[in-house]
């Protein structure tokens, strides 16, 4: 079943352009649109990305999300990080969780 909502504005490339209207719906939403089905390891990253974004207001770069999947999963983090999002960090990861895309970044 699919939920219709209102979703928030994007800018050309499908980023929120405030990642303050983001919500699980809207998290949902991305994700359908990049065909991903979001699993407890999907909401884990999702939850951290949004803790850091919370504290920081800055989207966290792939390295802090590897080391905390790392606390989890061990050495397999950051191949579990691109299993979860095979499109990439930025391209999928940032804006399921409702980031602006980050400029001239790395993706880890």
């Amino acid at each position: 079943m699919t939920v219709e909502i209102d979703m928030p504005e994007l800018d050309a490339e499908g980023y929120l352009v405030e990642p303050m209207d983001w919500n699980d719906d809207v998290a949902r939403a991305l994700a359908r649109a990049e065909n991903i089905e979001l699993g407890d390891d999907h909401w884990d990253v999702i939850r951290f990305m949004r803790a850091y974004y919370e504290e920081h207001q800055v989207a966290a770069d792939a390295r802090f999300v590897i080391k905390h999947l790392a606390n989890r999963v061990g050495a397999e983090a950051q191949k579990l990080l691109f299993v979860l999002f095979p499109y990439g960090y930025v391209k999928q990861a940032c804006k399921i969780a409702g980031m602006r895309r980050p400029r001239a970044w790395s993706t880890g």
